[in-house]
């Protein structure tokens, strides 16, 4: 169905409703996906740009440029001596610039994996993609949810064969959201990292931490204690993105508005989703989180009508996934009802999820901004 600019005059676009979507998507199509995002198409070490008042950051930097140039082969000849323990796990701590427990330079070349470690906005995702371009072979790029939902789509076993394959598999945003998940997950890392592949992860906690606040962390202590030994743990300091506070959430439009402002603000839109709200989130429950991407693959523009607030955790949980391949592909939001800031609930907002639901409020504002408003590069 044509969208019109006018009574008389339609666009050149095409109107699709994603809750009619159930897209199948094959094992390869999954496996594909597995790169950086367009915003990190094109990133390397060198257009990272480390703050002096952080040294750490550029420490960083080359303690990555060591580990990729061991992978290329060029590496080697580290120590293999390492630095202090850390809480409930054994991996070595190379926060950088703390003059404490480093094995220089290199150091982190002879790891079997490198975990990056610190707040929101220094630049970890900048520093992984840029590990994932300048490392050869196969290798997979993904957050950790898009793991987990591989490993629910091709199964553990199949999963752990096609992994095992590559030579690199980097994590970003490690979470542990459940109990199911660290033993997944601590599976995964121990028979991918006894095949010889080599880890790297970012997360805003460390590992010995991963689950506190979210489930009896003692029961698992054991996983997650598999899951630390083997990282090389490398924080990264600087301002945190929480600090900053998140950009204003525009005011919803009314319903009548949408398909006007996509004509002004985006009249060479080729392909525009409009939903309401309760629908698609109807059919996320029906379609598996790993196709997600699929789902929007197309989409240039979305149009939400009648936002509301989601008060169930699984959907809520959907919905972040949904969100994560939104901002992946830069899809400019329109909507109606409720402001993005009032998404989840203020119980969620203050439980174990956290920063799960904030990431997921900051990137629908800055699409919905972009959508209503015209700001770009958010």
């Amino acid at each position: 169905m044509p969208l019109y600019t006018a009574r008389t005059e339609p666009l050149v676009a095409e109107i699709v409703h994603l809750a009619d979507r159930t897209p199948q998507v094959s094992a390869e199509d999954l496996l594909a996906g597995f790169h950086p995002s367009y915003r990190f198409g094109e990133v390397s070490f060198d257009t990272y740009i480390p703050d002096p008042t952080h040294p750490s950051q550029a420490e960083a930097v080359q303690r990555l440029r060591d580990f990729a140039a061991s992978i290329n082969g060029r590496g080697g000849g580290a120590e293999s001596g390492g630095g202090g323990f850390l809480g409930l796990f054994k991996g070595r701590d190379r926060r950088s610039g703390n003059g404490r427990g480093g094995r220089g330079g290199n150091g982190a070349a002879s790891a079997t994996g490198i975990y990056l470690d610190g707040g929101f906005g220094v630049g970890k995702t900048h520093l992984l993609a840029s590990l994932w371009h300048a490392a050869p072979g196969r290798k997979a790029f993904g957050t950790f949810v898009e793991y987990t939902n591989l490993v629910g789509a091709l199964s553990f076993r199949k999963t752990v064969d096609v992994l095992k394959e590559y030579t690199l598999v980097c994590i970003d945003e490690f979470e542990l959201d459940d109990p199911g998940d660290t033993v997944l997950m601590s599976r995964l890392m121990r028979e991918l990292a006894d095949a010889g592949v080599r880890l790297v992860a970012t997360s805003n906690t460390l590992p010995g931490s991963l689950g506190e606040g979210r489930f009896a962390a003692q029961d698992f202590k054991r996983e997650i204690q598999v899951l630390a030994e083997q990282f090389d743990v490398i924080r990264i300091d600087g301002e945190d993105y929480r600090h900053r506070g998140l950009a204003a959430a525009p005011e919803p439009l009314a319903d009548d508005a949408l398909l006007e402002t996509v004509r002004e603000q985006f009249p060479e839109a080729r392909v525009v989703s409009q939903d309401d709200f309760s629908a698609l989130t109807a059919n996320l429950s029906r379609v598996h989180p790993s196709r997600y991407r699929a789902l929007v693959e197309d989409v240039d523009v979305m149009v939400l009508h009648g936002v509301e607030t989601i008060t169930e955790q699984a959907m809520a949980l959907r919905f972040v996934v949904l969100a994560d391949r939104l901002y992946d592909k830069d899809v400019p939001v329109i909507a109606s009802g409720v402001p993005f800031d009032r998404l989840f609930t203020e119980e969620m907002m203050n439980g174990g999820y956290l920063k799960k639901y904030f990431r997921t409020v900051s990137r629908m504002t800055a699409l919905v901004r972009e959508g209503q408003m015209g700001e770009t590069g958010l």
